[in-house]
């Protein structure tokens, strides 16, 4: 049986204009930062969970380094 996903998480800021997402079964979090590098995705770890946390089906949220 294969897993099921609620939220995809991804650092390629084109996908929001490749697919379709709304109506989307999972939500969609896009991280962006200077690089992919762990150094700068690390301080999007306290934004991302908060938005775990509410994200409903459909939605997309972009969550940016400061």
């Amino acid at each position: 049986m294969a897993g099921q996903f609620d939220v995809f998480i991804t650092i390629d800021q084109n996908l929001t204009y490749q697919q379709n997402l709304e109506g989307a079964a999972i939500g969609v979090i896009t991280l962006v930062a200077p690089s992919n590098r762990l150094t700068d995705l690390l301080p999007l770890v306290p934004k991302m969970k908060i938005v775990l946390n509410t994200i409903e089906p459909g939605n997309v949220v972009r969550i940016e380094s400061e």
